[in-house]
């Protein structure tokens, strides 16, 4: 409730600043028009002009090189050997975003207190504990031939540009000298050892159904996360559900991404470097780790994401068109990054993870592939009995057994270095110990598994050339789990699942279990038994995240996973492409910003026979059926329903169904259960199901009309969702700056539309309408015309504040405009601003396959 009156305050003072007049420069142009074609600038934005052109020498590198970085800020590197390619990529990445894949090593090997203080030990601990600690040598043969050489070329190209900023601190980006540190050297394994940036999403399931069998109510979980396919779970034997919350903090500690918060109302200043570790660097006292989450489930809905193919027979173009928009959390600079890899042999261009080398999402000229996430359930908690009075022992298989220890320093800026002792059983690292209760618990995951570094494994994928071998290397998919659509410009179009899927002979992996040795995994499922489609019937395959194991599956004893996202963004994709005309680039990239919300559909039809008694109800009731359903910027009917839908219904529903004080506890429902609650309601409310719903449409639809009232003034003509709805790409270092500094690493706000269950996903804070999660990159592929593809990737390509790409491509993102995915090389000469001409430096040895400089672990 303090979150909503802030945000009232703030909304009251100043609502009109959420639209244009803050950010005038990011809001250029209306909201995407309905039924509106997007446009795609044409070309260069300055024709004619030649490109700046750059000379490095570099050295580790066999043969001159090429870096040619088009309008939009996306390079297309031309090397002679693909050696050479991989070190040019990493050598790009430190060029492009240093500090990010910098961030991206601290965050994952635990070396955030090194220059962040001690208050990150914590987080330190935690994200060494998730850390792989295997067999090197298995974990790079997991990947293929050829693994391990490209990710130690990759990491020594991000060492040369950091040898080549030199010992001053003048060259160095922005945040290393705001905040007086500098980027570490990288080690091969560097890449692949860390894996708490994946996504994984079943453990704090796991413990949210436990937290409720604790407190004597195990059926509320069926109101917090209905199973899908049907399922009845049990809780296991011998299981004690009481778990404290320690567990999940430490496991959502070493996950989390880093966010600086001001402390105290201070700032830290003084952009001169100041060598690590000085004492009187007083600038510390400002940061502090994000504050933890009390709520038993992650504090968003699960992150989405939209892929679909589009066969010839189906396309305008007579070629396959395939769509990709993965939705992740927003940030500046944006999770993914563009690139274009071009040596003997491979051409390949897409979105990847700046940190890992290769593409995940794009084309090799001759295969295309986009991604969505798929929900093999990938991870469970054990819980041990360990012996009294020696708490690092636990029972296992009828015997007591020593917890492995394993002590680690963490450097402390400022301060003396900490020693750590980190726990592991046979499962996994121990997450938390009560030796009062003789109780411990640990994390099992095939995260702890040879070839699961997350989207390492697309350096394989990304070289296939037909379905067959695309299949192949997808048999081999680690983490995390995924759906993969497929097409080929031969015309062929599919679909493959990956990722290694644990075998539990005698439980779901619904639950904790008992780590005493009765509930084991008996090794991993095929991969090449995943389900998989080639060349549907429909001409088209799409995914959206949503429960999607064919018909005649055997998930009852694969049991893959029970827990996915609903099915409201699949089914309106569905709608869209099984409609009769042929299917064109314009109207995928349409698709993608489709607002169209099907739950509100359905509540609409529930609410045409519903007439309340209260004056206010029925007036919200009337303005939502005068409505199209559409989420848009300037409906003001949306912003009453996502009032509605994300503020009061569900409350009001959880409140009449959930045991009491359970509804604060667990803040989402369910939209199919919800739904189908009102529309069923004796299904739910035996013998009084009519008058129970009555009375939570009632209630929540008269507070929705007063909140709307609050926030958007009392004429509903002038309301619109985007005075409420907006984004902030925030830096993760920004709170900790002062105000300037601020709106230099910060991209918004900005206005916008849709909500968590449109195409366009919109997964925003119901505290505050900000936007937290959605696709910031998008991609429509021509599949075998690949220059009139189309791109976007918000909120710029550079991860430098003062670049020109580091911002410049809101406007196109917010317009829902894309530009060219260029290809051939005389197209991307042609759009060339940037020319990075790079040669061997004079003397330097050819590649042996070293890294060059200390990792630093």
């Amino acid at each position: 409730m303090a979150k909503q009156g802030i945000h009232q305050r703030q909304v009251s003072g100043g609502r009109r600043a959420l639209a244009c007049g803050l950010v005038a420069v990011l809001c250029v142009g209306a909201a995407l028009a309905q039924g509106t074609a997007p446009t795609v600038p044409a070309g260069p934005t300055v024709p004619g002009k030649p490109p700046t052109v750059q000379r490095v020498s570099v050295p580790s590198l066999s043969a001159p090189g090429q870096i040619l970085v088009d309008t939009w800020g996306v390079p297309h590197i031309y090397a002679a050997n693909e050696d050479d390619l991989f070190f040019l990529q990493g050598y790009n990445t430190a060029r492009d975003r240093l500090f990010q894949v910098d961030l991206w090593r601290r965050r994952g090997l635990g070396r955030l207190s090194a220059v962040f203080g001690e208050r990150f030990v914590e987080q330190d601990r935690a994200a060494r504990l998730l850390l792989y600690r295997g067999d090197m040598a298995r974990e790079w043969a997991a990947y293929g031939p050829g693994a391990q050489r490209i990710a130690t070329r990759f990491v020594a190209g991000i060492n040369a540009y950091i040898d080549q900023l030199g010992s001053s601190g003048a060259r160095l980006p922005f945040e290393f000298a705001q905040f007086g540190y500098r980027p570490e050297k990288w080690q091969p394994e560097d890449v692949v050892r860390i894996r708490s940036h994946g996504l994984a999403r079943n453990l704090s399931s796991e413990y949210s159904r436990a937290w409720l069998s604790c407190r004597g109510e195990p059926g509320a979980d069926a109101l917090r996360m209905p199973l899908s396919p049907a399922w009845d779970t049990r809780m296991p034997e011998g299981l004690d559900p009481c778990i404290p919350y320690e567990v999940m903090q430490t496991y959502y500690a070493g996950t989390q991404e880093l966010r600086l918060n001001a402390r105290d109302g201070r700032r830290a200043t003084a952009p001169e470097l100041t060598p690590p570790g000085s004492p009187d660097d007083t600038r510390l006292a400002a940061l502090e780790p994000p504050a933890r989450s009390t709520a038993l489930v992650p504090p968003a809905r699960m992150e989405g994401s939209n892929a679909w193919v589009v066969s010839p027979a189906r396309s305008a173009t007579g070629r396959p068109i395939l769509a990709s928009d993965p939705h992740r959390a927003h940030s500046a600079p944006s999770l993914r990054y563009i690139v274009h890899l071009n040596a003997p042999g491979l051409s390949v261009i897409g979105a990847g993870e700046p940190a890992l080398p290769g593409v995940s999402i794009g084309h090799n000229g001759r295969v295309a592939f986009g991604l969505t996430i798929f929900g093999i359930d990938q991870d469970d908690l054990y819980a041990y009995e360990t012996r009294p009075g020696e708490p690092r022992s636990y029972q296992y298989q009828g015997r007591w057994e020593a917890m492995q220890t394993v002590t680690e320093t963490i450097e402390v800026r400022g301060r003396p270095a900490v020693s750590v002792e980190l726990l592991f059983t046979r499962h996994g690292p121990v997450l938390h110990a009560d030796p009062t209760r003789n109780r411990a618990w640990a994390l099992r995951s095939v995260w702890f598994e040879p070839g699961t570094a997350p989207y390492f494994g697309s350096i394989a994928y990304m070289r296939a050339q037909d379905f067959a071998g695309f299949r192949r290397a997808m048999a081999d998919w680690g983490t995390p789990a995924e759906n993969q659509v497929y097409a080929d410009s031969s015309g062929q179009i599919g679909w493959v699942v990956g990722g290694r899927a644990p075998i539990r002979p005698n439980w779901d992996g619904l639950w904790p279990v008992p780590g005493d040795g009765r509930y084991e995994w008996a090794g991993f499922q095929p991969g090449d038994a995943l389900p998989w489609v080639h060349n549907p019937s429909a001409g088209w395959f799409a995914t959206a995240n949503e429960m999607n194991l064919p018909a005649g599956f055997p998930y009852r004893e694969r049991k893959l996973g029970f827990e996915w996202p609903g099915p409201s963004r699949q089914q309106r994709i569905a709608e869209v492409l099984s409609r009769g005309a042929k299917h064109s680039l314009e109207d995928s990239m349409r698709l993608q910003h489709d607002v169209v919300s099907l739950p509100a559909r359905r509540l609409q039809a529930v609410l045409r026979n519903w007439q309340g008694p209260d004056a206010k109800a029925r007036l919200a009731r009337d303005k939502l059926l005068d409505w199209d359903a559409r989420v848009s910027a300037d409906s003001g009917a949306a912003a009453l329903f996502e009032l509605w839908w994300s503020r009061y219904l569900g409350a009001a529903f959880r409140e009449a169904t959930m045991p009491r004080g359970f509804a604060r506890v667990f803040p989402y429902t369910d939209d199919d259960l919800l739904i189908g609650a009102l529309e069923r309601p004796d299904s739910r409310w035996p013998g009084q199901g009519a008058a129970r719903r009555d009375d939570i449409l009632a209630r929540s639809l008269a507070q929705a009309w007063d909140e709307a009232q609050q926030l958007l003034g009392a004429d509903p003509r002038k309301w619109r969702w985007d005075r409420l709805l907006h984004i902030v790409f925030t830096h993760p270092l920004a709170a900790a700056t002062d105000a300037g500094t601020q709106t230099r690493l910060n991209v918004g706000p900005v206005p916008q539309q849709g909500s968590g269950d449109t195409v366009n996903m919109s997964t925003f804070s119901p505290g505050d309408f900000r936007r937290t999660s959605g696709a910031s990159f998008r991609m429509v592929l021509d599949v075998g015309q690949w220059d009139n593809s189309r791109a976007v990737n918000a909120p710029g390509q550079s991860g430098d504040p003062a670049s020109a790409h580091y911002r410049d491509l809101v406007p196109l993102w917010r317009r829902g405009d894309y530009f060219p995915l260029l290809y051939s090389r005389e197209k991307v000469q042609a759009a060339t601003r940037l020319r990075i001409e790079l040669a061997p430096a004079v003397g330097s040895a050819k590649p042996t396959g070293a890294a060059s400089g200390p990792g630093g672990k």
